[in-house]
């Protein structure tokens, strides 16, 4: 299976794209959408100011993904990604997020794209528990990558802790 999961700066990574967990407006925000944001420069807001809205407001819908360049930084690519908040798992939280890796994959797919690098969509400020987020998300690269078989994909651990959880989903004792 062509996923390795890795501890680093998605912002620095020399891949094809990155996967930025991102808000509806796709106009930057915290935690990996900021660091993004600020390392691909000012021309990637300009390029999500872009992209047509679906509803005022939203560019990317909860568990859709768009592409833009990667300007500023080490990959070609960023594709983004709208996670879903955790309600207590029972408001659609886990076909959602299944749905932001599928669909980044396949948007991937399209464009010719060999090297993706995703964060933990939805783990941080949208407050996903990480155990279960890992489940659901190596579930839905699994069955995606059987599609995609050429696509290598790299899940980017911020630090050490979070590796671990995804880890140990990924090789379950």
């Amino acid at each position: 299976m062509p996923i390795e999961i890795i501890t680093a700066d998605i912002t620095r990574l020399d891949v094809d794209a990155v996967v930025n967990a991102a808000n509806p407006t796709l106009l930057g925000g915290g935690g990996v959408d900021g660091a993004i944001h600020r390392a691909a420069g000012l021309a990637l807001l300009e390029a999500c100011r872009q992209l047509p809205e679906s509803s005022p407001g939203i560019r990317c819908p909860v568990g859709e993904a768009r592409i833009t360049g990667g300007f500023a930084l080490p990959a070609r690519y960023i594709i983004h990604t709208v996670g879903p908040v955790w309600h207590g798992g029972d408001r659609g939280e886990p076909a959602l997020l299944a749905s932001c890796y599928r669909q980044s994959l396949q948007l991937a797919a399209m464009h010719g794209l060999r090297s993706v690098a995703f964060p933990a969509i939805s783990c941080g400020i949208y407050g996903y528990p990480p155990e279960r987020a890992a489940a659901v998300a190596l579930a839905a690269l699994r069955e995606t990558l059987l599609e995609h078989v050429d696509l290598q994909v790299q899940l980017c651990c911020f630090d050490m802790r979070m590796a671990a959880i995804w880890r140990q989903a990924f090789n379950p004792a």
